[in-house]
Formats: C-alpha cells, structure tokens, sequence
C-alpha cells in the first residue's frame, strides 16, 4: 500500500512540477520522475512484469525526447528557455517530428509504445478494487492529463507559436546533421512498433 501511494504521489506531483517549467531540458527531466512514479505504483500493485515493461518502453521515447531537445539547445546556441525559442518547425522539421512523436508516445497515444504500458498500468490499478489502487488510478489519471498538457506546452513554445528569440537569426540555426538525425530516427521507431511488438 505504501509503495502504491508513493508512486502514485510521486507521478502527480512530478507531472504538476513539469507544468510550471519553461526551461525544456527540466519538463523532460519531471516528466522521467512522472513515469518513474508509473513503474513504482506498478510495483505496489504486484504487476513488476508490466513496471519493466513500462521501463522498457519509456527509454525510447524518453531518449528520443532528450535527444531531440539536445539538437534544439545545441543549435539555439546552448538557449534552454521555451520562451526565448518559438517558430522553430520550418527550420528544425525533423527535429520538430521527432520531438511531437516522443511527446504521443509519453502520453500514451493510442498504439504508440508508451501506450501500451501505461494503459495496462492504469486498467490493473482500476481493477484492484481497492483503495490504493483506485487512489493510483484516479492520481495516474490526473498525471495523464497534466502530462498532455506540458508535452504540448513544450511542442507550441518551442515550435509553433511565433519567434521570441530577441535578436536570433533563426533561420541560421539548421537541423540535426546526420549523425544526430540517425539515432533519432532509430528511438522514433522504437517509440512506434517496440510497445507493439512486446506487449
């Protein structure tokens, strides 16, 4: 029971700390401690098989998110701020994909990797029917909701909405090179056929 209300403590409070964020590396770092609240309160509920199983699938999209917002900073010249970027999808077009496809798949999009597992999660608290597993559930599923929202806060802030880089040339700034662009396609596929494959 401890171990169920602390996952599921440490995946609400983890997902409402990412949404007061604007530096981009810390809204993926919270939403780590968000999954990582996911796999503790799998691990309450005596489902360990699906806790890894969300392990497994988390690293692809989790390292494709850090990759992806590693190629941003590092042609924004080391700017980590969202607010300071925007207008960023003409110039950074694979990055951008690469980036909204590990935010679905964080989410739990339907038949995206992260789905699968955080779907089971929720459905084996649900059906617990007991009180640490309906407070898991409720708790995981308010931590769905603000995960949706700061995944497309950081998508819009850094790529869609207008410029608010002051004085910055975006249109020098250039997408990942090849041997950036390469390991990121490989986790987008992993972040799109892995949760598919092993379920």
């Amino acid at each position: 029971i401890v171990i169920t209300f602390a996952g599921a403590m440490t995946s609400f409070l983890a997902a409402t700390t990412g949404i007061l964020q604007n530096d981009l590396k810390r809204v993926i770092a919270y939403s780590t401690c968000s999954q990582l609240g996911y796999m503790i309160f799998a691990c309450g509920i005596s489902n360990y098989s699906v806790s890894v199983f969300h392990l497994m699938n988390h690293a692809f999209f989790k390292a494709l998110l850090f990759l992806s917002a590693g190629s941003v900073i590092h042609a924004m010249s080391d700017e980590q701020d969202m607010r300071k970027m925007g207008g960023l999808a003409s110039s950074f077009p694979l990055t951008y994909a690469m980036m909204l496809m590990g935010s679905l798949s964080l989410i739990g999009f339907p038949f995206l990797t992260g789905f699968y597992s955080k779907d089971v999660i929720l459905e084996l608290a649900y059906t617990k029917y007991t009180i640490s597993g309906n407070f898991a559930f409720w708790l995981g599923s308010v931590s769905v909701l603000f995960t949706s929202y700061y995944s497309f806060r950081s998508l819009f802030l850094t790529f869609l909405v207008p410029t608010n880089s002051f004085g910055r040339d975006i249109v020098r700034c250039h997408d990942a090179p090849i041997p950036m662009a390469i390991p990121l396609i490989l986790l987008a596929l992993g972040s799109l056929f892995v949760g598919y494959l092993a379920k």
